[in-house]
């Protein structure tokens, strides 16, 4: 299912760095909520994760099984399993 020239890898550590940084910000918006550039960052990281992630499943598969596609729900069993060596 991966097209050539897609690094799983980096891919996968972009998502995790994005998600990090949105939890983070998460936390300061719990004590700040009106902080507006913090909104903002909050706004673009969210969407820059978004496209990170819709680009992993459209290359890579599903992260999840909450983002299987409706047309194969059984999609993720095809590719290697995590214990398998590949990420």
């Amino acid at each position: 299912m991966m097209q050539q020239g897609v690094n799983k890898a980096a891919l996968l550590e972009f998502i995790s760095t994005a998600s990090f940084v949105l939890d983070d910000l998460r936390l300061y918006l719990d004590t700040h909520p009106k902080d507006q550039n913090a909104l903002d960052m909050y706004s673009d990281y969210q969407r820059i994760r978004d496209g990170a992630v819709a680009d992993y499943e459209k290359y890579c598969g599903p992260l999840n099984q909450y983002n299987i596609p409706e047309d194969n729900k059984w999609i993720w069993v095809k590719g290697p399993w995590p214990w398998q060596g590949e990420v």
